[in-house]
């Protein structure tokens, strides 16, 4: 593939042109179409992306409100089936579904006919072990095929997926897993991470012991001889015959689930959301091909494209990759470190894996961009790049300098490739959530780049800024909130049966008629946003308590439950700091029972504690011994206000000491906060 090729978002607009009669002047002029008139949108992007359904939808939305808007009642869809459309075309080019690999370094091709007929297998045993539409199946293994084909499987039969990387503890998978009550758990007894193999043979006994509700286990091994399983994956998909070779996936309601995510808050259990097939096959559609330009790799105007974006199978970015395989493209999938081992670090291993798999489109977290920029790789070194046309990053704010320093690597390495993509590389920088499994703004092919700012609300987006009066503003950080539904919100949270939780979690800020308007209630997601003059815009960071490393999402309750497990600690308080591009920084201040010493042993002792109720990836920067956790006189810890502070607000405008129980202990954090933000200034 060549650079440019005509932007998959010209082709739509010429499309609408020829096909509805719509011209627009300005992006602007067309995305504010697409918010207000709903109906012709989402039935454009279901036209254009020729959805089909052996039933007629009765109207794209029955009622414009959030929560309980009904997309397309009537219709009838499945993931898989919208995948498996493309497997004769695809592969006639010659071109594959999948290209993998991992820390060994070995590239492996999966073609589209046994992807289809790997995950046909792999359905019928499903079926063949009582799993019908509606039954919920555990998934706990890595970024490989394998993982891709079990969750095609399950989508082609109606199970409800759900995924936890491999690197969790078991503690908190059994928090996500249990609440859910899955028939069959298929995971993998080892994983492979920055050089270590790390045995998981532990962690599946003790999901087995802690699932009760788990009928089935299936286990993807690399061993001679694994532990005697329910099942073995391979074998499973090995199978061939008349009727794997028949089997097609089922149409399943436009709202059946697909999946459950999970998306942690600052109490309780880890939220499981609820997304439905027809509303994630649509928002995707529209999201990676519109707004990240990603085309068909069969088609002549995106021949050859193949889609990269690195993640763990933690992250919502996996379900985000494997929808490359929605429009027909290949998808490069990479298991492992991103950045070498911790003895002799590496940041050129994904870029010599997107050189090696011939990737044109390279996605990651900002915080991988900004390491590789720190550790100064040398691209021309990682191979032949030449073919890659767009980078994209997403978990926490990319920084201007760092999206600066890959402009002018890119622009010399074009001077040598001859790639003309790469003498002003288009960034598709994107921000939005697990919560809806897609993005609220990204970027835009045709749109100016100003490095540090994502270049659009996306289409279907109702996205604003509030200021602290609930109105929107230009030109000012406020409120990131969505005033209108999208097809990918959650259909509900398990077990919320009154939908309560799901309330409060997005709409008690803005609850129906909150301003007087008569307006019904509003989204909001949690960040910082500022909407620029020109339509750009920038992410601040996390506006809640919520933690967020590097795109991966936990609720501080969470890591309290690791921490205060320990008999020395009685108390702690975490936040972080990840705001506009800077370095997540993660303090952790702890209360210890009198004479336990604050010393190395008791830190590492602590780590351990979240290592094994967790993961390393939620590790502190530093760990602080006080006298106190400042509390409510409800005796609520005050997270936000002490994660302000820390950010440099006034405590005036962040403390209300009437509230508090303990005020006195204010004093300390006060000064933490201002030797904290001298450093960072110096």
């Amino acid at each position: 593939m060549t650079a440019p090729f005509v932007p998959q978002i010209a082709l739509y607009r010429s499309w609408l042109a020829e096909q509805r009669g719509l011209t627009f002047s300005t992006y602007e002029e067309m995305r504010q179409w697409s918010v207000r008139d709903l109906d012709a949108f989402w039935r454009s992007i279901w036209d254009y992306y020729d959805l089909q359904s052996p039933t007629p939808f009765a109207a794209v939305i029955t009622e414009r409100k959030m929560p309980g808007a009904v997309w397309f009642p009537g219709a009838q869809v499945n993931y898989a089936r919208k995948v498996f459309r493309h497997v004769d075309a695809a592969h006639a080019a010659g071109l594959p579904a999948i290209v993998s690999s991992g820390e060994d370094g070995r590239l492996v091709e999966t073609s589209w006919p046994e992807l289809r007929r790997r995950a046909a297998a792999l359905a019928l045993h499903l079926k063949d072990r009582g799993v019908r539409p509606g039954d919920r199946v555990a998934a706990y293994l890595p970024n490989i095929p394998e993982t891709i084909i079990a969750f095609l499987a399950n989508a082609s039969i109606g199970a409800v997926w759900s995924l936890c990387a491999p690197d969790m503890a078991a503690p908190a998978v059994i928090d996500r897993f249990k609440q859910i009550e899955p028939k069959v758990l298929i995971a993998c007894d080892t994983v492979t991470y920055a050089g270590r193999r790390h045995d998981r043979k532990d962690v599946v006994a003790e999901l087995r012991r802690s699932l009760p509700s788990v009928e089935h286990v299936i286990l993807h091994s690399e061993a001679a001889a694994p532990a005697a399983p329910d099942a073995l994956l391979s074998e499973i998909t090995a199978r061939t015959g008349a009727a794997i070779d028949a089997f097609e996936p089922i149409w399943l309601p436009f709202d059946h689930p697909l999946w459950i995510v999970y998306s942690s808050g600052t109490t309780g259990l880890p939220k499981p959301i609820v997304h439905g097939h027809g509303g994630i096959v649509i928002v995707v559609l529209a999201l990676l091909g519109l707004h990240n330009d990603l085309g068909c790799s069969y088609h002549p105007n995106s021949f050859g494209e193949r889609y990269h974006w690195y993640s763990s199978t933690g992250w919502i970015m996996w379900n985000s990759q494997v929808g490359g395989l929605l429009s027909g493209t290949t998808c490069c999938i990479f298991d492992g470190s991103p950045g070498g081992t911790k003895d002799k670090p590496d940041w050129s291993t994904l870029w010599r894996f997107v050189a090696q798999s011939k990737a044109t489109f390279f996605g990651a977290g900002a915080a991988f961009f900004a390491s590789c920029a720190k550790a100064e790789i040398d691209l021309a070194a990682a191979g032949d790049l030449s073919r890659l046309r767009c980078l994209g990053s997403t978990g926490s704010p990319l920084s201007a300098d760092t999206q600066a320093w890959f402009n002018d690597r890119f622009a010399a390495l074009s001077k040598s490739n001859g790639s003309t993509a790469q003498a002003n590389i288009w960034w598709a920088n994107i921000s939005g959530g697990t919560d809806f499994a897609g993005a609220f703004i990204g970027g835009n092919r045709e749109l100016p780049q100003t490095p540090g700012a994502m270049q659009c609300r996306l289409l279907g987006a109702a996205v604003e800024a509030f200021s602290e009066q609930g109105r929107a503003v230009i030109d000012e950080v406020g409120e990131l909130v969505c005033t209108e539904p999208m097809p990918s919100m959650p259909l509900y949270f398990w077990n919320d049966k009154d939908g309560a939780r799901y309330r409060a979690s997005y709409f008690e800020t803005y609850p129906d008629n909150f301003d007087g308007s008569g307006r019904g209630p509003v989204w909001r997601h949690g960040d910082w946003l500022k909407v620029n003059p020109d339509g750009s815009c920038v992410i601040y960071g996390r506006s809640d308590a919520t933690i967020n490393r590097h795109g991966l999402r936990m609720g501080t309750s969470e890591l309290y439950a690791a921490i205060e497990a320990l008999p020395e600690v009685l108390d702690s308080l975490v936040v972080d700091l990840e705001y506009l591009g800077r370095d997540s920084y993660m303090p952790l201040f702890v209360v210890l029972r009198d004479g336990v010493a604050f010393d190395d042993t008791m830190r590492a002792k602590i780590n351990k504690a979240i290592e094994a109720g967790l993961s390393r990836r939620f590790l502190p920067n530093e760990i602080f011994a006080v006298a106190e956790i400042p509390r409510t006189l409800s005796g609520k810890k005050q997270e936000l206000p002490i994660k302000k502070l820390l950010l440099g607000h006034p405590v005036e405008k962040v403390i209300n000491k009437e509230a508090m129980a303990n005020p006195a202990c204010l004093d300390w954090y006060l000064a933490f906060a201002r030797d904290h933000l001298a450093r960072n200034k110096a």
